[in-house]
């Protein structure tokens, strides 16, 4: 039996990462319990296991004390010296009460209690390999899917994948070998809890360093990422080395580079645009494709802006369903609001209309303070940054 106990523990330990310690604990613990419920006493036992042996013993242990009030509890001082002449007073002494029936009985209870602290011990070590995979990407399979989830085989844990970080362009069959980006690692009470992702801006980022291996050493920098799942992303990128074309080499010979992921992502469309310190050159690299005639800065809003492109390219710049600018502002943190030129003449000559008469009406009241404001309450105006004539 002994030798049986730790071979098992050695088992657990080489074949699950269980520690013996764990194990060996929870073997206390579970026959602390099982003699508790069989003997009707346990609030001063203790079980000693040998690691040696493998051999279990059980203890009562008593304080030393000169007027016993339970027997179970305490010991007196006469009967501690009759053990050992150096025991005193409020020592605790150990007697073995280990019953000749007692491993069959403890066994079964005990059973129960060391699975669920083995499977505690297998969670913990499955939480903590996987934590270690937050924000990278994995690959699994696919195994099932109901209304909530998508659920995918990582190996020793089973991930879900919500609808919201499933793709729009795509379905999900069983057996079918995906990879996913790792959202949230969550140590439930049954167990830990993986989240997973296809949507998340994360996953394009994870897929362009595997691809391009200047992203991934650090020559070329992704700055930002904009994305509409399935449809269309924007990804800013900038280069470290005045050497190196960051937006040529994230598309690769040929757009190779970028047409890999294009593929893994099932045809999601990408506009690879280079950042810019300058906001205004930024914000119109960020519409491409379209063309860019100026960039206004709302003085009342530092991330917000006017953007004037030619008529004929106000629908490119606009994009289909506003796409191209929503992304656009997405990627720059600006509130973008794109004018054709046509438009921003007929705005700017209405807006000087406006100032000159807030002008007027200053000089005719100087304590007037609420008509100033007016421009300001259109965070779109071009002309707020006009300084009022005294």
């Amino acid at each position: 039996m002994s030798k049986e106990l730790l071979g098992a523990l050695s088992a657990l330990e080489e074949e699950k990462g269980i520690k013996k310690e764990v194990v060996i604990e929870a073997l206390q613990a579970a026959l602390v319990s099982a003699y508790k419920r069989n003997y009707g006493q346990s609030q001063n036992v203790e079980v000693d296991f040998d690691e040696t042996k493998g051999e279990m013993h059980v203890y009562s242990v008593k304080t030393v004390v000169d007027d016993v009030t339970n027997d179970q509890l305490q010991v007196t001082l006469d009967d501690a010296l009759q053990i050992n002449k150096g025991y005193e007073l409020g020592d605790e002494i150990k007697f073995e009460v280990t019953p000749k029936n007692f491993g069959r009985i403890a066994a079964q209870t005990a059973k129960q209690v060391i699975m669920q602290r083995v499977r505690e011990a297998e969670r913990e070590n499955i939480f903590d390999e996987y934590s270690k995979y937050m924000d990278e990407l994995v690959t699994g399979t696919v195994e099932r899917q109901d209304t909530r989830f998508v659920y995918v085989n990582l190996g020793k844990v089973e991930a879900v994948m919500g609808a919201k970080d499933q793709m729009p362009n795509e379905v999900y069959r069983p057996q079918d070998r995906i990879k996913v980006y790792v959202t949230k690692v969550e140590n439930a009470t049954k167990g830990p809890q993986v989240f997973v992702s296809r949507t998340a801006s994360g996953m394009l980022k994870r897929l362009f360093e595997q691809e391009v291996p200047e992203i991934y050493d650090g020559t070329v920098e992704i700055v930002s990422i904009a994305r509409e799942a399935g449809d269309r992303a924007k990804v800013a990128v900038r280069s470290n080395s005045s050497d190196i074309d960051p937006v040529g080499t994230a598309v690769g010979p040929r757009g190779q580079r970028v047409q890999t992921i294009v593929n893994e992502l099932h045809g999601e469309n990408m506009d690879i645009v280079e950042w810019d310190e300058d906001d205004a050159a930024y914000i119109a690299n960020a519409l491409n494709p379209a063309e860019v005639v100026d960039v206004i800065f709302d003085p009342d809003n530092d991330r917000a802006c006017t953007v004037i492109v030619p008529d004929y390219q106000l629908s490119l710049a606009i994009g289909k369903k506003g796409q191209n600018a929503r992304l656009a502002a997405k990627l720059t943190g600006f509130k973008i609001d794109i004018k054709s030129e046509t438009e921003a003449k007929e705005f700017l000559a209405n807006q000087k209309a406006t100032t000159e008469g807030d002008s007027t009406d200053e000089v005719d009241d100087p304590n007037d303070t609420a008509e100033p404001e007016e421009p300001a309450a259109d965070p779109d105006n071009p002309d707020t940054n006009e300084p009022n004539e005294d």
